[in-house]
């Protein structure tokens, strides 16, 4: 039983790189997107998607949060049909604020989550890690941290059938906060933990394993930084050592999100970077080679905010970023050399995270705002 686990989860860490490489878009290529569906999402007051992925049975699961009339947030996971119509949506927490930032669909059809906690714990906020079965029924769920506050941001089953979960820590380590990456078995039993960091404020934000069994981690510093807030990217082995480690900057202050790996064995990295203290933002999108040495950067935008949230290699071999322009739902479609091919403004709110799914199209989730926030769940060609 653990060969066929290790077979399955080897056989999902390389389809990604397959399907660019191996495989050509059947879709006509479009100057703009083209919406298949969209849909909302929300109970009583703010609701909001930050993760989504495309599930075995071709549908997706989204991770968020639901904020409820008589208490604070919880965490809110919800599985829709590829047509997008509502299958289920399930709530988990306590009596305080507990959020759902990732969620990843494991071997056996469940799901993995992580965020944050402040109902169960011993600090005040601590990774929240919830396993749950294809239904959303929950099976178990773990608390990590200690004293202070302690958030996941990314979360993944690695190739042992275990979780692996990156984030930040205000207590362990040796910073203001350190970057928190936390290693389990399937049971979601601690296996080990590292903290990566300087005498600042250091966090982990993305993490993915890499085929040696490794990690790649993206994240931000403030410790060792080229000029402000910077731009990290971490290697380990899998054992979460280091392996090497790039510090990325511009002029005053850069922040990412996400990271991926590419086709050709590098990585992709999308964020924010500002020129100056007067610079709101722009997107800016980062390619490495598979020793993070940088090959290119880009930046998007105008005079409005904006940031890159989320960034996926498309189909042709280019890039998609899914984020926001002055509060607004943000799309940009790259060639391979993050040249702008197309850009595109939905509904107001933010693109938090976008996904490639098997039919040659996209499934984008986040926020739109009316009276209150709520879901946005968009697939687009």
């Amino acid at each position: 039983m653990k060969l066929i686990r290790k077979v399955f989860l080897i056989s999902m860490l390389l389809i990604p790189i397959l399907v660019i490489s191996c495989r050509k878009p059947t879709a006509p290529i479009h100057e703009s997107p083209y919406i298949l569906w969209e849909r909302t999402n929300g109970k009583e007051l703010d609701d909001e998607a930050c993760s989504v992925q495309e599930t075995s049975d071709r549908g997706y699961i989204i991770a968020g949060y639901t904020t409820l009339g008589y208490r604070n947030a919880d965490v809110y996971l919800i599985k829709v049909s590829k047509y997008g119509q509502l299958l289920w949506e399930k709530t988990y927490g306590g009596m305080s604020d507990d959020k759902g930032i990732s969620v990843y669909e494991t071997s056996d059809s469940g799901f993995i989550v992580t965020g944050y906690t402040a109902s169960f714990g011993p600090g005040s906020y601590n990774v929240y890690l919830i396993k749950t079965d294809k239904n959303g029924d929950t099976l178990w769920t773990k608390a990590f941290g200690a004293v202070g506050y302690d958030e996941g941001k990314s979360v993944l089953q690695t190739i042992d059938g275990g979780y692996i979960i990156a984030g930040f820590t205000e207590f362990f380590g040796s910073g203001n906060s350190d970057i928190y990456l936390i290693k389990t078995d399937e049971d979601g039993n601690l296996l080990w933990e590292k903290t990566y960091g300087g005498s600042n404020r250091d966090k982990g934000m993305s993490i993915q394993q890499t085929l040696d069994g490794g990690y790649i981690i993206a994240g931000i510093t403030d410790s060792f930084p080229a000029f402000n807030t910077d731009i990290c990217l971490i290697k380990t082995d899998e054992n979460g050592d280091i392996l090497w480690e790039r510090i990325y900057g511009r002029e005053y202050f850069d922040w990412c999100h996400t990271v991926q790996l590419t086709s050709d064995g590098g990585y992709i990295i999308s964020g924010l970077t500002c020129l100056d203290s007067s610079d709101i933002g722009d997107v800016w999108l980062l390619k490495t080679d598979k020793n993070g040495d940088t090959l290119w950067t880009k930046t998007y935008g105008g005079l409005d905010k904006e940031d890159g949230y989320s960034v996926q290699q498309t189909f042709d071999g280019g890039f998609l970023i899914g984020g926001y322009t002055s509060y607004y739902c943000y799309l940009i479609k790259t060639d391979q050399l993050g040249d702008t091919l197309w850009t595109e403004i939905l509904k107001p709110g933010m693109i938090k995270s976008i996904q490639k799914t098997s039919d040659y199209a996209y499934i984008a989730v986040g926020w739109t705002s009316g009276k209150n926030k709520d879901v946005y769940i968009v697939k687009i060609r």
